[in-house]
């Protein structure tokens, strides 16, 4: 895909998150692997509705910035992924409302904050570890997502009392996997106080082999 496309395909995800309540105002940020090494950004307090190709972020393979607006002051983070899960081609972070709200509960597992009982969150996320809370743009969050990234097979994190973090191999899968977990949540939310069917420690095994 060309740089060009790439920047077009980056605008109508964002664009699709956002009109799906997924983004709002300035919040969240998207990033993505260049060809040659760097990365394309969303700029800093931009809106995920409102992205113009022209001025997305360009950071060299360094992490210095070499064309198109100031970049999101939270791609400190998503470097440290990227260095950490090299197969990561893509990195979508949201404060969706039902990833944001399972986010602030004080009682997580935080090895796994959400204990499958859908088939798709096994097979596109897998488990969902909690980063303890930093302050937005503290580089505590990439220090922690570093050390914890290479240690979990996982295709997102969540982070404290913020939100998500979520991977993919490309844009489109990293959107598609933000998607799955968001929906997720949401069900998580609409069977509190019922009794949950989970699904059995063989059936995890099955789904992830």
């Amino acid at each position: 895909m060309t740089d060009a496309r790439l920047r077009e395909k980056m605008c109508e995800l964002g664009r699709a998150l956002y009109d799906r309540g997924y983004a709002v105002g300035g919040g969240g940020n998207l990033s993505l692997k260049l060809a040659g090494g760097g990365f394309l950004v969303t700029p800093t307090g931009s809106c995920l509705g409102r992205l113009d190709p022209e001025t997305l972020s360009t950071i060299d393979a360094a992490g210095t910035p070499v064309a198109g607006a100031k970049p999101s002051k939270e791609f400190v983070f998503h470097r440290a992924v990227y260095d950490a899960r090299p197969d990561a081609g893509a990195i979508v972070h949201l404060h969706s409302t039902y990833l944001t709200a399972l986010s602030c509960l004080e009682t997580l597992d935080t090895a796994n904050a959400i204990r499958p009982f859908t088939p798709y969150f096994v097979m596109r996320i897998g488990p969902l570890p909690v980063i303890p809370y930093y302050r937005p743009g503290s580089p505590k969050i990439a220090e922690a997502l570093a050390a914890l990234a290479p240690t979990v097979k996982t295709n997102a994190f969540l982070l404290a009392n913020h939100g998500p973090v979520v991977l993919g191999s490309d844009i489109e899968d990293a959107v598609s996997n933000a998607e799955e977990l968001e929906e997720t949540a949401k069900l998580l939310f609409l069977l509190r106080g019922e009794k949950l069917r989970y699904l059995t420690d063989a059936e995890i095994q099955d789904l992830r082999s």
